[in-house]
Order: C-alpha cells, then structure tokens, then sequence
C-alpha cells in the first residue's frame, strides 16, 4: 500500500525529468514490428493529508480525496504539465501520468513517433498503468481498490480524450469519473468530409500505411505554448517538436474510425466533463489572438458529439481557452479549474 492509502502494485520508480517528488516507472508492452515497445507512467507527489482541524471543521477542500487520476496527453505530445498534477493533489488526489507507446518518455531509436493503426490497442498501455496503480481489470483478479473505496478518475487531452472516451465505453463501471480537456472526436471538416476522406485513407492504409503525409502544422501551436515564444511554458523539443510528428496514414485512419465510433453515439456510464474553448481559431497565418482560441481543432463541431458521449454529460465553455486548457494564460486556466472543481464536488 503507498503512503497515500491506495493500493499500487510493485514497479521500479525511478526519478522523473520534471523534479523533486516526480517518478517515472517503464511499462514493457508487446513488441511490433518496429521492435520493444513500452509505455511510461509518471507519479506525481502524493498528497498532502488536510489537517485535523480542517477536517473537524469540514473546512477540507478536497474534492478528490481517495482518488487516484489517470492522464493522457495528445498527439505529437507528452506529460509536462506540473500545474495539471499540482491541482489534482491539491484537492486530495494521487495524479499519474501515462506517456503512451511511441510518445515522449516512452520513444524507442528507430520507431515511428506517434504511431499506432488501431486506437484500442492503447488498452494494453491504459491496463498496464491501472494495473501499477492498483486498478487493474476483473479479468485479471487486480481490482482490489475497491476493498480501499478509492475512486478512479481518468483525464485525456485532445487525441488523448478520444482514446479514453473510446476505452470508457468499452470498459464500463472501470472509472468513476471522465474528464476531457478539448477532447479531439471529431474531424475538423465535418462529418461529411471525413466520409469523403477515409476511403482514401483506408486505400493509402493498405499501399504505405507509414508513408509520411505532407504536412499542415506551421508552428503557431507550439509558439503560443513555448516560454521562449509567446507562451510560458517548458518542454522537451525532441518530445514535443515545433511542427509536430510525421501523419500516416495508418494513423490517420485509426483516428477517423474513432471519430465514426463517437458520431455514431458512446455509453459511457460514468459522468463525463468536458473544457472547451469559446472558439477556434484555424488559419494559416499567425496572430497574437491565438493565444486566447483554439488552434487545433473546430470546437463547435467537437462540441456537438460531447453529448453522444453518454447520458451525464457536463460541457464548459472556456473563454479566451488555448487547445489545452491547462496551459492558457493564468486567469483562464484559473477559471477552467474552478468549473471542474464546482463539477467534482456534484458529480465525484
């Protein structure tokens, strides 16, 4: 059992590149045909106890005590996010991290970055994690977190919110709680374009499915973010590169049929909230308003499948929001914390 009362399996902990407190444990997955393929969960510092007073006084304002979270971060990106895990603990939860295949902590010499053709095949990373923390499947005789009544929570970004939207759908009564930070589930063209796209893509599948597509991203994401740009954040280059990872079309692929999946309606039978930005803003020319938008992905569209994730769906609508929430300027992001921990106290 760790320290903070849950009842994490055995891994090897080593230190984390983000500092004091952090651990990173390497996940050993199947190999493909690129070679050993692993995963890496990072843990943040466990949380600190409310006082004794605070809790006489029902002062405690911690809205996730007993709680483990699971993140996952989005495409051409890894957990860096210290802020993100800082909240979570803050309000009484153990925060784990979970660099998937192929992405940050978890790339390996010689591998497509990024790369998968089959989202659900992330269940072998998202089960190796659960299973570390204590959470591990029925199948598998490791769901003993029950006996500690410690809820689990999972968190994905972008990509990474579709990932678990499609995983808590499969896997019902797992999570307690679903929580999406502009969850990407839909294309930015439309449904109708990505009726028109996938053919096309399902042919390249077949031909080349790694073949490097031209690519769209000019760097102005990247900028709004990097503390030596216009952001004001840290990160690794090689982790997270300025014009992003190489789009197959296998990958390609694997995303749209997950976009199909969602249109075509989820159940997820735990409360799911969702952040969103106000606005997107898509356009092939910088400006300064894009640190106050959404450069990724069309909001209003993804906006629309939020409510064909499940029955209790929560969306809020965050102004002056960048893709990541977490990572706007200080007052938006400040608000976006204070939506979620208004939504913890109903819902968690």
């Amino acid at each position: 059992m760790s320290e903070n009362g849950n009842v994490e399996k055995s891994a090897s902990w080593k230190p984390d590149v983000l500092g004091e407190g952090y651990l990173q444990a390497t996940l050993e997955l199947a190999p493909d045909s690129e070679g050993p393929v692993v995963a890496t969960l990072v843990k943040a510092p466990a949380p600190s106890a409310p006082t004794f007073w605070n809790k006489m006084f029902g002062r405690s304002s911690q809205v996730a005590a007993n709680t483990d979270v699971l993140y996952i971060h989005g495409w051409s990106d890894y957990f860096f996010q210290k802020n993100l895990a800082e909240y979570w603990c803050s309000h009484g939860a153990q925060f784990y991290a979970l660099d998937l295949r192929k992405y940050g902590r978890s790339i390996r010499p010689g591998q497509s970055e990024g790369f998968i053709d089959n989202l659900a095949d992330y269940d072998e990373d998202i089960e190796a994690a659960l299973e570390v923390m204590g959470h591990g499947s029925k199948k598998s005789g490791a769901n003993d977190q029950a006996l500690e009544g410690r809820k689990l929570v999972v968190m994905g970004h972008s990509t990474g919110g579709l990932i678990f939207s499609l995983w808590a759908d499969r896997n019902p009564g797992r999570a307690d709680a679903v929580v999406l930070n502009s969850p990407w589930l839909e294309y930015q063209l439309t449904a109708a374009a990505r009726a028109l796209v996938a053919p096309v893509l399902r042919a390249g599948t077949k031909i080349n499915p790694k073949s490097k597509m031209p690519s769209i991203d000019f760097g102005f994401y990247s900028r709004t973010v990097d503390k030596h740009k216009d952001g004001e954040w840290e990160f690794n280059y090689d982790w997270r590169p300025e014009h992003g990872f190489p789009v197959r079309p296998a990958w390609l692929n694997a995303i749209l049929t997950g976009h199909a999946q969602v249109a075509a309606g989820l159940d997820i039978q735990a409360p799911v909230f969702t952040w969103l930005s106000t606005r997107s803003l898509l356009v092939p020319k910088w400006s300064p308003d894009m640190k106050k938008a959404d450069i990724a992905i069309d909001v209003n569209i993804v906006a629309a499948r939020v409510h064909q994730l499940g029955k209790l769906v929560t969306l809020s609508r965050i102004d002056n929001a960048m893709h990541d929430v977490v990572l706007s300027a200080r007052p938006v992001r400040a608000h976006a914390f204070d939506e979620l921990t208004r939504w913890l106290k109903a819902y968690l």
